[in-house]
């Protein structure tokens, strides 16, 4: 999952053009600016970050060095006497805060991937600031009355992505709330203000409660069904988390936790089960519907304000989507194909269960994962822990990822052990093209550990723009257990696709070719930002690369043809339950921002009101709950996903249709990937991404079709 922190933190969703541009020409050169060497340009090449030199207690002070800096640059702006123009207002804006973006974007990468106490001790004072000067730009009048002048004069005149650029400023400042009277700008100011702080203490909360949730174990034997490995890490696990006893099960982001299909003590998997879906709900240490609630209710009146019924159409009217009615009519299509094969599929699983429990056993939620892994090892004859052992991480990367990327794009990758990264786990490899020219810096940050919030995501340190002759650095991060020492981390199938999954995301940063830094990379709505990351996901499985990659970590030996067959061909086995624990989160989400202020129910209400909008949609099953909850739906509580979680599966129809495409053409030509390149990734936001979709494929439109296909449907 593509995650762009600073919209995560700021609640009025601060745009990229209030992050840009050039830095204070001089600056008074003060003690502390000498010893901060964040309120520096960094010496390493491409202005990375110098991980070795950055302390915790610079954050606060080099952002407010920025925000002064920038403020500055705006008053420059407003202050100019000249008739407003493209060049003197919105150009001028691009380049101002530059030194903001650069600083902020390597606190918010902290903040998410290693939040130690320092740095969220920073956050609570950052958050606060971060917002008001958001507050403050946006509802500057005088600057947004430049900005208006130079759309209603010149918008028809300028072409490409001065346009575009121009749009995009002028609606990010409308969507703001720009245009609303003094009172109702005033009101939004404060909701945007107090947002923010819910959504940091939501997020503050959440890691917190999945550490709390550990599920401690004392009995190795308990852990019957685990390999050596897995019993390893659990031991790893508990020594890193206080040792309240010899081992642990570590309580991942999903509802359903991978390793439920491998414990056979039934009575473990129902702790854990139960340890994960109530971590946030009340009944333990944390609550998170109180926070939740007040966001929906804030939300709702933010959306009010600006004229719209509910927070989901005001969401959407700026992607793909358009509106609810469209999204709904989305769904249904797809929960009619789902239904059935899903009942089917239970029925199924625990007719199977019952082989070996008995005709009274009923099949609960925490036995599904362990009843169908059996099940599928029974009917293909293989288990996870049969494949495994080929999907060594490193070579993952090197001969999966890397491969598939210069094959298709003629990149190469070469690892360097000279640009400081913020954890010792982390490797960076520069990417050169196929000229021999540096595009980018990509870096990798894979293992989990008790600093890191769940999940799997994408973001830059800086984005690529030739109008600042900047180069990309880009990231991925993941939480895979780590392998101890001196031994290689070994991945599911479900994990290597993970990889290849936030690569493609990180493809569409590092070979972006755009002249404007608001405009360029994953700059693009959210229901086609995962189209390049699920597409990408395809090449896991094209055999040549399959081949490559997935070799025994001992012997080297490829995946013999017979085991690799039977994993690619289960791999849409039991199907249903993935995508109805999509659906199922997604129906939420759409529910809670398509209430009124009135409608949000109170924090006691709020299971209730979950269960009910899951009964109504036809998607109420205690065996396929969805993917994230209420209570701990990060995405859209402290993320950036708010009524847009169903762009997951929006975007999957256009990667399908995108896959067929090259499958048809030539799945590793370097013609089709040239032209994929070329019409798609190195776009970005500058041009409208329904045609940039139609040019590369031919489409008029999205083909559900290709993702009932795709996933067995």
């Amino acid at each position: 999952m593509k995650q762009n922190l600073k919209n995560v933190v700021l609640a009025a969703g601060l745009a990229c053009t209030a992050l840009t541009g050039q830095a204070q020409k001089a600056r008074p050169k003060t003690t502390q600016t000498v010893s901060n060497s964040l309120m520096k340009q960094s010496t390493l090449p491409f202005n990375a970050p110098d991980f070795s030199r950055i302390k915790g207690e610079d954050y606060l002070p080099a952002i407010k060095a920025a925000i002064a800096e920038q403020r500055a640059e705006i008053k420059k702006i407003t202050d100019n006497k000249q008739k407003p123009t493209f060049a003197n207002t919105i150009l001028a804006y691009e380049r101002s805060g530059k030194d903001l973006e650069r600083i902020s974007n390597i606190f918010y990468a902290l903040v998410s991937a290693d939040k130690t106490p320092e740095i969220e001790k920073a956050q609570g004072s950052i958050v606060p600031l971060m917002t008001e000067f958001e507050n403050e730009i946006k509802f500057n009048q005088k600057f947004f009355q430049r900005i208006k002048y130079v759309y209603d004069h010149e918008y028809k005149t300028l072409k490409g992505e001065d346009k575009k650029l121009l749009e995009v400023v002028y609606k990010d400042f409308t969507h703001a709330g720009a245009l609303l009277p003094k009172e109702k700008m005033a009101r939004m100011q404060e909701i945007n203000k107090e947002l923010a702080k819910l959504q940091q203490e939501f997020g503050d909360m959440l890691p917190k409660a999945a550490n709390e949730a550990t599920v401690w174990v004392s009995d190795v034997k308990e852990l019957a069904g685990l390999s050596e490995t897995d019993i390893a890490q659990c031991k790893k696990d508990a020594e890193s988390r206080g040792g309240k006893a010899p081992y642990c099960i570590v309580i991942t982001n999903t509802t359903q936790q991978p390793i439920l299909a491998s414990l056979e003590n039934r009575g473990l998997r129902e702790r854990v089960y139960n340890a994960s879906i109530h971590r946030t709900d009340g009944t333990g240490a944390y609550n998170t519907f109180p926070v939740i609630v007040k966001i929906a209710r804030l939300r709702a009146e933010k959306a009010q304000l600006m004229g719209y019924k509910n927070y989901a159409s005001y969401s959407l009217s700026k992607t793909m989507a358009k509106n609810t009615d469209n999204v709904y009519a989305f769904l249904r299509q797809m929960i009619e194909a789902y239904k059935p094969k899903s009942e089917a599929q239970t029925k199924a699983i625990e007719e199977y269960a019952q082989k070996t429990e008995g005709a009274d056993f009923r099949l609960q939620p925490y036995d599904r994962f362990y009843y169908s892994a059996k099940m599928k090892k029974d009917q293909y004859s293989f288990s996870d822990d049969d494949v495994k052992p080929y999907f060594n991480l490193d070579s993952v990367l090197v001969n999966g990822i890397f491969y598939a990327a210069h094959r298709v794009y003629g990149l190469s990758f070469r690892e360097r052990k000279d640009i400081p990264t913020y954890h010792k786990d982390m490797k960076v490899f520069d990417v050169i093209d196929a000229d021999g020219k540096q595009l980018a810096l990509f870096y990798c940050d894979y293992f989990r550990r008790p600093t890191k919030r769940g999940g799997a995501w994408m973001s830059a340190f800086l984005k690529q723009s030739s109008d600042r002759n900047q180069k990309p650095l880009i990231y991925n991060v993941c939480n895979f257990a780590k392998a101890p020492e001196g031994q290689p981390t070994l991945l599911t199938w479900d994990e290597t696709q993970t990889m290849f999954h936030e690569f493609g995301h990180a493809l569409h940063g590092m070979l972006s070719n755009c002249k404007y830094n608001t405009l360029s990379g994953t700059a693009v709505s959210r229901d086609f930002v995962e189209m390049p990351s699920q597409f990408n996901e395809s090449f896991a499985s094209i055999p040549e690369v399959f081949n490559h990659y997935a070799r025994h970590y001992k012997t080297n030996e490829p995946m013999p043809d017979a085991l690799r067959e039977k994993m690619l061909g289960s791999l849409n086995f039991l199907s249903a339950y993935a995508l109805g624990e999509n659906l199922a989160a997604t129906s939420v989400d759409l529910a809670w921002h398509c209430l009124s202020p009135s409608e949000v129910p109170t924090a006691e209400e709020a299971p209730a009101f979950e269960k009910k909008v899951l009964a109504d949609m036809g998607l109420l099953n205690n065996q396929i709950p969805p993917r994230y909850s209420t209570s701990y739906f990060n995405h859209i509580w402290g993320g950036g996903y708010a009524a847009g979680y169903y762009s997951y599966l929006w975007s999957e129809v256009l990667a399908a249709n995108i896959a067929d495409y090259f499958e048809a053409h030539g799945a590793l030509t370097r013609k089709v990937g040239d032209d994929f390149r070329q019409k798609i990734l190195s776009r970005g936001n500058t041009r409208d991404l329904m045609q940039i979709f139609s040019d590369f494929t031919g489409l008029k439109a999205p083909d559900t079709k290709g993702l009932l296909k795709a996933r067995g449907m």
